[in-house]
Protein backbone atom coordinates (compact mmCIF):
# COMPACT_ATOMS: atom_id res chain seq x y z
CA UNK A 1 0.00 0.00 0.00
CA UNK A 2 1.22 3.51 -0.97
CA UNK A 3 1.44 6.45 0.91
CA UNK A 4 -0.20 9.82 -0.97
CA UNK A 5 2.32 12.33 -0.87
CA UNK A 6 0.57 15.27 1.08
CA UNK A 7 0.85 18.87 0.05
CA UNK A 8 1.09 21.82 2.10
CA UNK A 9 -2.30 22.83 1.03
CA UNK A 10 -3.76 19.50 1.60
CA UNK A 11 -2.66 19.51 5.14
CA UNK A 12 -3.49 23.43 5.56
CA UNK A 13 -7.17 22.16 4.28
CA UNK A 14 -6.96 18.80 6.48
CA UNK A 15 -6.49 21.35 9.35
CA UNK A 16 -8.73 23.91 8.77
CA UNK A 17 -11.65 20.64 8.23
CA UNK A 18 -10.83 19.86 11.96
CA UNK A 19 -11.29 23.41 13.68
CA UNK A 20 -14.60 23.49 11.81
CA UNK A 21 -15.61 20.41 13.01
CA UNK A 22 -14.27 20.98 16.27
CA UNK A 23 -16.29 24.30 16.04
CA UNK A 24 -19.41 22.45 14.95
CA UNK A 25 -19.37 19.58 17.97
CA UNK A 26 -18.93 22.62 20.36
CA UNK A 27 -22.02 24.62 18.53
CA UNK A 28 -24.09 21.31 19.21
CA UNK A 29 -23.34 21.05 22.78
CA UNK A 30 -24.15 24.65 22.90
CA UNK A 31 -27.17 24.14 21.65
CA UNK A 32 -28.18 21.41 24.21
CA UNK A 33 -27.17 24.16 27.04
CA UNK A 34 -29.36 26.68 25.45
CA UNK A 35 -31.82 23.87 25.88
CA UNK A 36 -31.18 23.46 29.29
CA UNK A 37 -30.93 26.92 30.16
CA UNK A 38 -34.48 27.50 28.28
CA UNK A 39 -35.98 24.29 30.19
CA UNK A 40 -34.65 24.84 33.74
CA UNK A 41 -33.99 28.72 34.04
CA UNK A 42 -36.12 30.76 31.58
CA UNK A 43 -38.36 30.31 28.49
CA UNK A 44 -37.00 33.45 27.17
CA UNK A 45 -33.41 31.41 26.35
CA UNK A 46 -35.23 29.52 23.75
CA UNK A 47 -34.41 32.93 21.24
CA UNK A 48 -31.06 31.82 22.00
CA UNK A 49 -31.54 28.33 20.94
CA UNK A 50 -33.44 29.33 17.94
CA UNK A 51 -31.20 31.97 16.45
CA UNK A 52 -27.55 30.14 17.31
CA UNK A 53 -28.19 27.38 15.05
CA UNK A 54 -28.87 29.89 11.93
CA UNK A 55 -25.04 31.19 12.71
CA UNK A 56 -23.61 27.37 12.54
CA UNK A 57 -26.13 25.36 11.05
CA UNK A 58 -25.85 25.13 7.12
CA UNK A 59 -23.29 27.14 7.39
CA UNK A 60 -19.73 25.04 8.53
CA UNK A 61 -20.94 21.89 6.72
CA UNK A 62 -21.14 23.65 3.54
CA UNK A 63 -17.53 24.60 4.41
CA UNK A 64 -16.53 21.53 5.91
CA UNK A 65 -17.48 19.72 1.90
CA UNK A 66 -14.94 22.74 0.64
CA UNK A 67 -11.91 21.89 2.85
CA UNK A 68 -12.81 17.68 2.52
CA UNK A 69 -12.18 18.59 -1.06
CA UNK A 70 -8.67 20.85 -1.06
CA UNK A 71 -7.62 18.08 1.87
CA UNK A 72 -7.82 15.52 -0.09
CA UNK A 73 -10.19 13.48 2.76
CA UNK A 74 -11.12 9.75 1.94
CA UNK A 75 -14.74 8.85 0.78
CA UNK A 76 -16.26 8.82 4.61
CA UNK A 77 -15.45 12.34 5.30
CA UNK A 78 -18.24 13.47 2.50
CA UNK A 79 -20.44 11.07 3.85
CA UNK A 80 -20.15 11.84 7.64
CA UNK A 81 -20.99 15.48 6.17
CA UNK A 82 -23.72 14.36 4.19
CA UNK A 83 -25.10 12.88 7.21
CA UNK A 84 -24.55 16.29 8.93
CA UNK A 85 -26.42 18.23 6.58
CA UNK A 86 -29.65 15.56 6.64
CA UNK A 87 -29.79 15.88 10.36
CA UNK A 88 -29.67 19.69 10.14
CA UNK A 89 -32.54 19.30 7.78
CA UNK A 90 -34.28 16.97 10.18
CA UNK A 91 -33.53 19.82 12.71
CA UNK A 92 -35.67 21.93 11.02
CA UNK A 93 -37.96 20.20 9.88
CA UNK A 94 -39.00 18.91 13.13
CA UNK A 95 -38.83 21.85 14.74
CA UNK A 96 -41.15 23.75 11.95
CA UNK A 97 -43.79 20.88 11.34
CA UNK A 98 -44.35 20.35 15.01
CA UNK A 99 -47.44 22.85 14.35
CA UNK A 100 -48.69 20.50 12.33
CA UNK A 101 -47.96 17.18 13.82
CA UNK A 102 -47.15 17.95 16.91
CA UNK A 103 -45.34 14.53 17.83
CA UNK A 104 -42.66 14.50 15.19
CA UNK A 105 -41.24 17.19 17.36
CA UNK A 106 -40.12 14.40 20.09
CA UNK A 107 -37.94 13.42 17.28
CA UNK A 108 -35.62 16.92 17.57
CA UNK A 109 -33.42 16.00 20.44
CA UNK A 110 -32.99 12.52 18.88
CA UNK A 111 -31.39 13.75 15.62
CA UNK A 112 -29.36 16.28 18.16
CA UNK A 113 -28.05 13.33 19.63
CA UNK A 114 -27.13 11.55 16.33
CA UNK A 115 -25.85 14.97 14.77
CA UNK A 116 -23.77 14.48 17.87
CA UNK A 117 -22.55 11.38 17.39
CA UNK A 118 -22.28 11.72 13.69
CA UNK A 119 -19.46 14.72 14.39
CA UNK A 120 -18.33 13.14 17.35
CA UNK A 121 -16.95 9.97 14.52
CA UNK A 122 -16.05 12.26 12.06
CA UNK A 123 -13.90 14.41 14.59
CA UNK A 124 -11.75 11.14 15.94
CA UNK A 125 -11.94 9.81 12.19
CA UNK A 126 -10.04 13.10 11.48
CA UNK A 127 -7.80 13.08 14.29
CA UNK A 128 -6.84 9.74 13.52
CA UNK A 129 -6.09 10.70 9.79
CA UNK A 130 -3.98 13.60 10.59
CA UNK A 131 -1.85 12.11 13.31
CA UNK A 132 -1.16 9.40 11.12
CA UNK A 133 -0.16 11.43 7.89
CA UNK A 134 1.76 13.78 10.14
CA UNK A 135 3.62 10.25 11.60
CA UNK A 136 4.16 9.21 8.27
CA UNK A 137 5.82 11.92 6.73
CA UNK A 138 8.41 12.21 9.68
Amino acid sequence: MTKQKVSTANRIGRMIYFFLLSLFLLSIVLQFFFTGLAVFVHPENWIKHTMFVHIFGFNIPIFLFLFAYVGRFPRWAYWDVFGLLLGIFGMYFTANITVKIPWIGALHPIIAIILFLIAYQALKRTVFLLWNKQKGEN
